[in-house]
C-alpha cells in the first residue's frame, strides 16, 4: 500500500523512510530513527505517517518530529488503524492480539487530534475506509461506497489531514502617557510620535 501511494503521489521531490538499510527500497531512502529525522525545520510539504504510531516504542516523539519538519504552508497526513472498525472488534480475541496489526496500539483520531494540539496542529479531515461485515474481507464494493459516502467511523482504517495552526502576532502599541499640561498642540505632537514607527515601516 505505501508504494502505491508514492507512485501515484504527483510530488517529484519525494523521500521514503526506512528504519534499517536492509527494508530500503531506494538509494536515496532515509534510514534513521523515526524520531530522529536529518532534515531541517519546516523542510517538507507533506509528511504522511502511515501506520506507524501503532507500533512503534515513541509514538509522541515520532509526531512531534514529523511536525517539526512540516512546512507552515504543508500538510501532514496520519493513517491509522481504527479501532472502532470490525478489525478493531477482532482484537478482542486473545490469538489476534498476538499478531501484527492486531498487537499494535491502535488509537482513535479523537486521541490523536489531543496528540496533534500538543505540537500545535489543527484537523482539516478525517477519512474512514476499509468498511466490511464482521468476517468478510474488506473488499465489499457496495459497503465501501457507502461508508465512504456518509464517511462512517467503522471502518478499518481512517486517514487524518492536518495543518499548523495559525499563529496571530499581537500588535503591542506603545502607551501614551497623557498629561493635563498638554494642551492641543501638545497632544498632537505626541500622537505624531507615535504614528511615526508606522510610517517608517510602510516605507520600508
Amino acid at each position: 500500500m505505501t508504494s502505491t501511494l508514492t507512485d501515484m503521489c504527483p510530488i517529484n521531490h519525494s523521500i521514503q523512510w526506512s528504519p534499517t538499510h536492509e527494508l530500503a527500497e531506494h538509494p536515496s531512502t532515509l534510514v534513521c530513527l523515526p524520531e530522529q529525522l536529518p532534515l531541517p525545520d519546516e523542510s517538507m510539504t507533506l509528511v504522511v505517517i502511515h501506520h506507524l504510531l501503532e507500533v512503534v516504542a515513541q509514538p509522541h516523539h515520532v509526531l512531534q518530529e514529523a511536525a517539526r519538519v512540516t512546512a507552515d504552508e504543508g500538510r501532514l497526513l496520519i493513517f491509522g488503524w481504527s479501532p472502532q472498525g470490525v478489525s478493531g472488534w477482532n482484537r478482542l480475541m486473545p490469538h489476534k492480539r498476538r499478531r501484527l496489526p492486531w498487537n499494535g496500539h491502535w488509537r482513535t483520531p479523537g486521541r490523536l487530534k489531543d496528540w496533534l494540539t500538543f505540537v500545535d496542529f489543527e484537523i482539516e479531515r478525517v477519512d474512514y475506509c476499509g468498511f466490511h461485515w464482521p468476517g468478510g474481507a474488506p473488499r465489499n464494493t457496495g459497503l465501501e461506497a457507502l461508508g465512504r459516502r456518509y464517511n462512517l467511523p467503522l471502518g478499518d482504517t481512517f486517514m487524518i489531514r492536518a495543518r499548523r495552526r495559525s499563529h496571530l502576532a499581537t500588535v503591542q502599541r506603545p502607551r501614551l502617557r497623557m498629561s493635563s499640561s498638554l494642551g492641543a498642540a501638545g497632544i498632537g505632537r505626541a500622537t505624531g510620535l507615535a504614528r511615526q514607527p508606522d510610517r517608517m515601516t510602510e516605507g520600508d
